[in-house]
């Protein structure tokens, strides 16, 4: 989970290149239809290293697979945050590392080629997407329960006997949580909350007047 979010989070910051963005995007999440099981990103790819087969995927099959991915991620975080026996490495870190498969897959893919090889239906989405993947995240980093889960295990590691790397991991993820805004009360959660909404909205607004501005100054040379 914790690479799902650096990779929304790196994704945010990008400059697309080599497409014109939509003054008047359709809604592609709303609009969406429910995934199917002959989507690429539905199941792990079985190409070496699990590389996505690009020759499968076109732009169609983003925004059902955001949405389903989206959907699924908070149904397993609602299960680890609402486990009613006390916090463990294994059914709190471990399940929270495993979330989120789906839109791990689809995200590694649009936001990768969003980067290196968009278009104007790619530029819709991300416009679309800034704002929900912001909401999202919120959702799961200022998740009271499921952060009160990840703070007992960081108060109790120094007595856990967690080898190195699990160690990291709850300290990592503890200071992930923190940073995104845990510790805040409930009024000042709806204001980050707003806050984080916008900045991710001007931030792809932001890189899609430069995509536009850099199209628009192109110099073509033909031999």
């Amino acid at each position: 989970m914790r690479t799902l979010a650096l990779i929304y989070l790196s994704a945010a910051l990008l400059i697309s290149g080599c497409a014109s963005t939509p003054t008047t995007p359709a809604s592609a999440l709303e609009s969406a239809k429910a995934m199917t099981p002959d989507n690429p990103f539905a199941a792990p790819s079985t190409l070496y290293m699990q590389m996505p087969a690009f020759d499968k995927i076109d732009n169609a099959h983003y925004a059902p697979a955001f949405v389903q991915g989206m959907s699924d991620h908070l149904v397993e975080i609602d299960a680890i945050a609402n486990d009613p026996t006390p916090a463990t490495f294994a059914n709190t870190m471990v399940p929270l590392e495993k979330s989120g498969q789906l839109l791990n897959r689809v995200s590694i893919v649009f936001y990768a080629l969003a980067s290196a090889d968009t278009n104007d239906t790619i530029e819709s989405l991300r416009a679309e997407l800034a704002p929900k993947m912001s909401a999202h995240f919120d959702n799961i980093f200022l998740n009271e329960k499921l952060f009160g889960r990840v703070k007992a295990l960081h108060d109790t590691r120094a007595d856990a006997g967690y080898d190195a790397e699990s160690l990291r991991l709850v300290e990592e993820t503890y200071k992930q949580f923190v940073r995104a805004g845990a510790l805040l009360d409930e009024a000042q959660k709806e204001t980050l909350r707003g806050m984080n909404a916008e900045i991710a909205s001007l931030q792809t607004q932001f890189s899609q007047n430069v995509l536009n501005e850099v199209n628009a100054k192109a110099i073509v040379v033909e031999d």
